[in-house]
């Protein structure tokens, strides 16, 4: 078989730039993906947040894509019935916190993104339960979805516009000189190929001599959950103030449009891209690279050896449980349990700079396009990364 257009990976980011290239060129467009359903990987175990864009420092294309991803994934819900939570609020844990705030509230501003500065006495008719030092940061246009929902909606449209989805199929290699995708369900001809895999879109890069100095380094997500008889302790979603130095948000409060409280993620490092459980799915080579990165950034980077040890600590229950108590002070330890979703953020690393990749990252040649680092905010970002797509092809 041969197409106008592959995109490899069927999760959010490879739908919707399926969809978008299929109705900006025509022509014959196939994605396809090794799981057997869409969105197994990070974008069905996230979080559901549609971020606002806070966060991003402005000129970049987190903060760029962010805004408007929001607000088209925000359209395309509402367009399609699909329920929400609305509403966000960012507290100061102590008084330390409170220059990082302020910074997120000029970010938001230069980026174009809806927030207000509110005191304690707001903050408590926004969420009764919520604890601030001083100030806290509204933002009226954080949303949470379903992903899963979003995804299965995605995928009957991408089907409806004529788009071929082959699911259990799975890359081998890229055929250069006959611009072929070699797959484990045959060969895959290509005009032109849009590599959307996520965890490993870095290793299809580099079939292609691209990005060799990046890798992804993966980090574990683990959640607890308020018992649902306790949930009235959270409206929407309750945030602390990040380190913004690192592109992680830490602990906080999400309700789910089913109801449910969700307390996390943490950011732990995992053993291999896909390392859901304890020790199950290593593999040796991503082992072995993703402890050599870590490696060289504990020993050069003291606050990062701080966050590490930190994060590790989450592994247990009352540790993560204690975290999020310093946001909602009436949160009891009986009245948590643990959540069963484990997510893996794959954040991409720069091994020549020995940093971690703090923006979205496009690289491109003349037959194909790779999209590194699709970590969060990407699931909002992806309606508007689909465009931003389109037109570097044009």
């Amino acid at each position: 078989m041969s197409y106008d257009f592959v995109v490899v990976g069927c999760g959010i980011v490879g739908l919707t730039t399926a969809i978008a290239v299929r109705k900006a060129f025509g022509g014959t467009v196939c994605v396809f993906e090794k799981e057997q359903e869409v969105g197994v990987h990070a974008s069905g175990r996230n979080s559901g947040v549609l971020h606002a864009g806070i966060y991003y420092k402005p000129g970049t294309l987190k903060a760029r894509l962010c805004v408007e991803g929001n607000r088209l994934m925000r359209e395309y819900c509402e367009s399609k019935g699909i329920k929400s939570i609305k509403g966000k609020v960012i507290v100061a844990k102590e008084e330390r916190d409170l220059p990082a705030l302020f910074e997120l509230e000029r970010r938001a501003k230069a980026g174009g993104v809806e927030v207000k500065l509110i005191d304690e006495k707001e903050l408590k008719e926004i969420e009764p339960y919520a604890r601030t030092c001083d100030k806290a940061l509204y933002s009226p246009n954080t949303v949470v979805i379903d992903p899963k929902e979003v995804l299965g909606s995605l995928a009957e449209d991408a089907k409806s516009l004529g788009v071929e989805i082959r699911l259990g199929t799975r890359l081998l290699d890229l055929d250069r000189g006959r611009k072929e995708a070699v797959t484990t369900g045959g060969r895959l001809g290509y005009g032109f190929l849009v590599n959307a895999a996520g965890a490993y879109a870095d290793r299809i890069a580099h079939m292609r001599g691209l990005g060799l100095a990046y890798t992804m380094v993966p980090y574990k997500g683990i959640y607890l959950r308020i018992k649902d008889e306790f949930g009235y302790l959270v409206r929407s979603n309750i945030y602390p103030v990040p380190d913004i130095r690192y592109p992680f948000l830490g602990v906080h409060f999400t309700r789910t449009p089913q109801g449910t409280v969700k307390i996390g993620p943490t950011a732990i490092p995992a053993l291999s891209r896909e390392n859901y459980g304890m020790i199950s799915n290593i593999r040796y080579s991503e082992l072995v690279e993703s402890a050599s990165c870590t490696a060289k950034k504990l020993l050069t980077d003291k606050n990062y050896v701080s966050l590490a040890l930190r994060e590790i600590g989450k592994y247990l229950p009352y540790l993560m449980y204690r975290e999020a108590k310093k946001l909602v002070p009436s949160l009891g330890y009986s009245y948590i349990a643990r959540h069963p979703m484990v997510g893996i953020r794959s954040q991409l690393f720069d091994k020549s700079r020995n940093e971690l990749v703090m923006d979205y990252l496009v690289l491109q040649n003349d037959d194909s396009l790779h999209i590194l680092n699709a970590v969060s905010p990407a699931f909002t970002s992806s309606l508007a990364f689909a465009e931003y797509v389109v037109d570097k092809l044009k």
